[in-house]
């Protein structure tokens, strides 16, 4: 029996996938969270065998939670889940340790597939993302966001949806002073002047829907 973690902000995308696991045999999930802060509680009450997170959550968000349950166990089994099918998401999660990433946007069926493989300690992509990322090596295509940190990215995420450094701070934890020095180390790496710019150049990439 693998035993299931879902971690997902809308309730209606943890109701279908829910109901599509628990309707393959030998899938229990045995709980569900709706933010990065009950995902790490729940992932130390339920030590679940595969926990499948969506990384754009509100509050701490997927990829901090993420880091958070791999510092508190290492071999915690992560599939990440993102609306968005980009390499860049790809590439911050599984650098983070995930065991794999996978579009929202795939076929029910992929689901399943990629949760088997997790739980049998092997490594998922989303087809058409792993594609991307082969591509990418070759070619050297890369996003502007590449030259972020794992920090800098998230708070860059953040900014590009319209929130402030204040609610930044508050949701990652870390002092507005440190939030207001990501956002400056942001701006000359991406060589932006504010935050519309920032919001642009996150559409333009595919990062955020426009």
């Amino acid at each position: 029996m693998i035993r299931v973690l879902l971690a997902d902000d809308h309730a209606v995308v943890r109701t279908g996938f829910r109901l599509l696991l628990q309707s393959s045999p030998g899938v229990e999930v045995v709980g569900e969270a709706d933010s990065g802060e009950t995902a790490c509680q729940r992932y130390a009450e339920l030590a679940p065998d595969v926990t499948i997170l969506d990384i754009a959550m509100p509050g701490m968000g997927g990829i901090e939670a993420l880091r958070r349950i791999r510092a508190r166990d290492s071999q915690a089994r992560v599939l990440a889940l993102s609306a968005h099918d980009d390499p860049v998401h790809a590439r911050r999660a599984l650098r983070e340790g995930a065991c794999g990433f996978l579009s929202k946007r795939s076929a029910p069926e992929t689901l399943l597939e990629a949760l088997t493989q997790i739980a049998g300690g092997r490594h998922y992509i989303d087809p058409a993302v792993a594609q991307q990322l082969a591509l990418g090596a070759i070619e050297g295509a890369e996003s502007p966001a590449e030259r972020l940190s794992e920090r800098e990215f998230e708070v860059f995420m953040r900014l590009a949806r319209g929130a402030s450094v204040q609610r930044i701070a508050e949701d990652l934890r870390l002092a507005g002073s440190t939030v207001g020095t990501h956002l400056y180390n942001i701006k000359q790496k991406l060589a932006v002047s504010n935050q519309s710019e920032l919001t642009l150049l996150a559409i333009r990439h595919g990062l955020i829907e426009p």
